[in-house]
């Protein structure tokens, strides 16, 4: 399916899924903004991309999702050289990192995986407003299952637990999607709002992870994983509200499907407040 005249945003397409991500809507044609941190492995990632072939166009756009006032400054530079954003794909993150906060004081996992792309989406809500057809997407994560939104403890105010963190964090970012949602829909707005997962795939974010228990368990390719996401991204089966992930054994590994949303991302009362 061809994206040429469309415009995307990526956030963390220098690498993994994200990379990935970008390059297929690159491929179909699409105007891509490679969003990360580092215009040096921004600027590489486009290399990459081009040396392969593409029918679109590439940008590098800096942000850093852990500090608002640059997801400010980021964009306020698409909204100035932007007359459309077909697609904004919430893709970067940080997974169980050593102990620390953004810039604005949020635990570093939920202040970049969800807070940072909360802000982001707001700020580019009216561009994609007014793109007829624009959809969200946002990558949650299997760790979503079992994990709970603790309103007491988003600056790091208790001890310090990676994988609870990590967990929260990606409930906070399908909470957002379904959210984002019905309010899209009880509001009359047309942009469409979905999340993905990648299942298991193996990419950088894993890095502090073993690397014993990595090679231990069957993965994906970033090539793989990123299918979901860009299921959400052009399917005409993929409808606001819905995740995306493999369809294997537990949602680790296969075919893009309908995935599994844990009852406690669907309560009503708790995504209103975590909103708010």
């Amino acid at each position: 399916m061809s994206q040429s005249g469309k415009t995307a945003v990526v956030t963390g397409s220098n690498t993994g899924l994200g990379f990935e991500t970008a390059f297929d809507l690159y491929r179909k044609g699409a105007r891509v903004h490679i969003a990360c941190r580092s215009e040096e492995k921004g600027l590489d990632a486009i290399e990459r991309m081009k040396a392969q072939g593409g029918a679109g166009e590439l940008v590098f756009s800096a942000v850093d999702l852990a500090s608002l006032r640059s997801v400010k400054a980021f964009t306020d530079a698409i909204l100035a050289t932007e007359s459309r954003l077909d697609l904004l794909v919430n893709n970067a993150g940080v997974m169980i990192p050593p102990p620390s906060k953004t810039e604005d004081g949020y635990e570093s996992q939920f202040g970049v995986n969800f807070v940072g792309h909360f802000a982001l989406t707001g700020q580019l809500f009216d561009l994609l407003e007014a793109t007829k057809g624009s959809r969200v997407v946002t990558l949650s994560s299997l760790a979503h299952v079992g994990a709970s939104i603790d309103f007491g403890n988003f600056r790091l105010e208790k001890p310090y637990d990676k994988w609870r963190e990590y967990g929260q964090s990606k409930l906070a970012d399908l909470i957002f999607a379904l959210e984002f949602d019905q309010r899209l829909r009880n509001n009359g707005n047309r942009i469409t709002s979905l999340a993905a997962h990648p299942g298991f795939t193996s990419t950088d974010l894993q890095r502090h992870i073993d690397q014993k228990l990595l090679t231990s368990v069957e993965t994906m390719t970033p090539e793989e994983g990123a299918r979901s996401t860009l299921t959400a991204c052009l399917s005409e089966d993929a409808q606001g509200g819905q995740y995306w992930g493999p369809d294997g054994a537990g949602e680790r590994l296969g075919n893009p499907a309908q995935a599994r949303i844990d009852p406690v991302a669907l309560d009503a009362d708790l995504n209103a407040r975590l909103w708010d």
